[in-house]
């Protein structure tokens, strides 16, 4: 037994949903189909919101840093015999519930349990669509938060990816209580990337308040960074048009 459910042969199934990063359009098919057929949906509160309340449906909202109780509570569900989406936004497999769930379903109590991942729209393929290809490229996604991971790490990997000269995309850059990790990964990137480096702010990109600011990274202001923002820093070969679009050459000169 494991929280009262049995540990026996499972017949239910979650499904890891990656939302989009907000407007309907930019929510998959499959992802809209797998919606409207679970019974249970899982996941942080502004997410679980998103999915329309119908008959049979239960809704299950939890905070934000209790991802792997969250794929717990999914997984016992599915052993239990339910059909169970634990959704995120943007693509569950980018630092979203995806890898929670399988480091939860690692415990023998969910060994029947089947587990299908279902990919969504990024947020960095939303704020480079915007920008226009600045990641057309060879290019990493990294996320500035050190809730997993101390900070040396990501500034080891910060400093690697800037001797690499890729393009970055940049998760989680700032949040109410971490105001200084940008500045810092700012100063890091600048002991290697010119400070015309082009920078790519996108905040609340696919929703009604959403901004675009195309800048260096000699200029990027840290105190302009909140949660709602996702940044792309550029390799040395990124430029922009004339229009003001940016775009990454896909061949090295």
């Amino acid at each position: 037994m494991r929280g009262g459910v049995s540990t026996g042969s499972a017949s239910g199934e979650v499904l890891v949903v990656g939302l989009g990063p907000g407007p309907e359009a930019w929510l998959t098919p499959e992802a809209s189909s797998a919606l409207a057929e679970v019974g249970h949906v899982v996941g942080y509160a502004p997410y679980v919101n998103r999915v329309p309340q119908r008959e049979g449906l239960r809704r299950h909202a939890s905070g934000n840093t209790v991802e792997v109780d969250r794929a717990r509570h999914a997984l016992d569900l599915a052993v239990a015999g339910e059909r169970v989406a634990v959704v995120s936004g943007g693509d569950a497999g980018v630092f979203g519930m995806a890898s929670a769930v399988f480091e939860a379903a690692e415990d023998p109590a969910y060994a029947g349990v089947r587990v299908r991942v279902l990919p969504g729209v990024s947020a960095v393929q939303a704020v480079a669509a915007r920008a226009g290809a600045p990641v057309g490229a060879d290019f990493a996604v990294m996320s500035l938060s050190d809730r997993l991971k101390p900070w040396s790490v990501v500034e080891d990997r910060l400093r690697a990816v800037a001797a690499a000269d890729l393009v970055l995309a940049i998760y989680n850059p700032a949040s109410r209580s971490r105001t200084e990790q940008i500045g810092r990964a700012r100063d890091v990137l600048l002991e290697q990337r010119k400070p015309d480096t082009v920078v790519i702010v996108g905040r609340d990109i696919g929703r009604a308040e959403e901004s675009l600011t195309v800048t260096t990274l000699g200029e990027l202001d840290p105190a302009s960074i909140d949660m709602k923002c996702l940044v792309i820093v550029g390799a040395s070969s990124t430029r922009v048009t004339e229009a003001g679009q940016v775009w990454t050459p896909r061949y090295v000169r």
